[in-house]
């Protein structure tokens, strides 16, 4: 296996572990450990880490390591209005293309939030959901950026989605429906302003729980 491929690989590895928790906000990241529990060299690893430098979840120290990206609340609140202007954009690139079986399987998958009450399964859930509105687009960079963003937050829709309880589940999925009847009805503007304004609340309710930003260094 060639070092690119070797890094690319070890920096997928991390990324998972990021998004899902495992390795939450503020955790360090010790190259030789992962090295040893990886079987293979520092170099691999330490390219992985500045692939995840690039993508915002891992900031390197000069000589003295690396760890897990933190967010402050105010740096979250900035990610998630970007987040209402750029969405919508590729929500227009992707829309006029989605067919009836697309839409159909929208419905599918917010069948599949409804019933279910884990926090992991619904935060993967929402993310295709979401992501298959996209998935006609054919603008890579501003997929890229909008992926960045969803990346960088997910700790912070974690802990607020077990902070929110119900309620909060119950409008998301509402949100949801909306959005997927203006998709059906290819009424652009109508799914543009409903994405728009579901991003917002988010960010909104978000900044109403600092809590959430506290995370202590594992």
């Amino acid at each position: 296996m060639s070092a690119n491929v070797a890094s690319r690989r070890i920096a997928d590895q991390l990324r998972e572990r990021i998004l899902d928790g495992r390795l939450p906000p503020g955790s360090r990241i010790i190259q030789d450990e992962l090295a040893e529990e990886l079987n293979t060299s520092r170099l691999p690893v330490r390219e992985a880490l500045r692939i995840l430098e690039a993508r915002g979840l891992v900031t390197l120290r000069a000589n003295q390591g690396a760890w897990v990206s933190r967010m402050h609340m105010r740096e979250c609140e900035l990610n998630y209005q970007i987040r209402e202007r750029l969405e919508p954009f590729l929500l227009a690139e992707s829309a006029p293309h989605l067919s009836a079986e697309d839409v159909d399987e929208l419905s599918r998958l917010q069948d599949r939030i409804d019933q279910t009450d884990d926090v992991e399964k619904f935060l993967v859930l929402d993310r295709e959901l979401h992501w298959a509105t996209y998935r006609h687009h054919k603008a890579e960079e501003l997929a890229s950026i909008v992926a960045r963003l969803w990346d960088t937050t997910q700790h912070y829709r974690r802990a607020f989605t077990r902070l929110a309880g119900d309620h909060r589940r119950w409008i998301i999925s509402s949100e949801h429906r909306l959005l997927i009847e203006a998709l059906r009805d290819q009424d652009l503007t109508t799914a543009q302003r409903i994405l728009e304004l579901h991003i917002r609340r988010t960010r909104v309710e978000l900044t109403k729980h600092p809590e959430v930003f506290s995370t202590k260094t594992e």
